[in-house]
Order: C-alpha cells, then sequence, then structure tokens
C-alpha cells in the first residue's frame, strides 16, 4: 500500500494494479481513488482505471465512477482510455455495462453520474468492436 504515495509514478501505477483485486477493502478502495485522480501522472489514472476495469466488479466499477465524477475533462479523458484499453482486449472483459447498470441505483448521487458516463463509454466501445471488427 506503501506504493500508492510514492513519489516514482511507476510505483504509483504498479500499486493501482496491484490494489485493483481488492477494490472492496476500504483502506485499498481510499488509496485507489486517489491513483485514479493522481495529480501528478495522467499514466498513473489510465493503469489504475484500466485494472480496475478487467476486476469489473461493483466496488471496482463504484471507484472509476466516483472518479469520473470527481475529474475534470482531461482527468476524465484519461480514465476514459483506461477503461477502453480495458474492454478492447481481444480476452474480452467483464460486463461493465451490466454493472454500471446496477450502479444507476446506488444511492451516492455521484456514482450515479459517474457510472452513467462509463456506461455510454462501454456501450460506444461495444458499437465500435462489434460494428468495425477491431
Amino acid at each position: 500500500m506503501a506504493e500508492a504515495s510514492s513519489p516514482s509514478w511507476t510505483q504509483r501505477a504498479r500499486a493501482g494494479r496491484d490494489l485493483a483485486s481488492s477494490a472492496e477493502v476500504p483502506r485499498a478502495a481510499e488509496a485507489l481513488l486517489e491513483l485514479l485522480l493522481d495529480t501528478e501522472d495522467t499514466a498513473v489514472t489510465r493503469q489504475t482505471a484500466e485494472a480496475l476495469t478487467r476486476v469489473g466488479t461493483a466496488a471496482a466499477m463504484r471507484l472509476i465512477a466516483l472518479a469520473v465524477a470527481e475529474a475534470d475533462d482531461d482527468h476524465a479523458d484519461w480514465l476514459q482510455t483506461g477503461v477502453h484499453d480495458a474492454l478492447v482486449d481481444p480476452d474480452g472483459g467483464p460486463d461493465v455495462a451490466a454493472v454500471c447498470g446496477k450502479l444507476a441505483r446506488h444511492p451516492e448521487e455521484a456514482v450515479r453520474r459517474g457510472a452513467a458516463r462509463v456506461s455510454v463509454w462501454a456501450a460506444d466501445i461495444s458499437a465500435r468492436t462489434d460494428g468495425d471488427g477491431l
């Protein structure tokens, strides 16, 4: 968990990848949200978003939704890129749209708002990969 606050962007990015499977653990979730909103290097944001999307659980996607709701446009672009990177993987990925559909009924307004944006991203990626054979 110490890597999450490292001055090295590579160590912070590694922390995001390593912690992603523990998104439901409160301390890990707190660190992951900070990594998603990393102010030092957008590579940390992108790689953490990708790792959480690959996990695809409600806890993981909730963190991405929260980050999207808090992010400025530039940071949101990097979050979207990380989600995209995970979803265009030829091995397939989790059903992000279904998870975001469940998060659309979450009690936190920020989660609902962020999940709606991520759902749009997932639908766009799905349409492009189904229609264009990407």
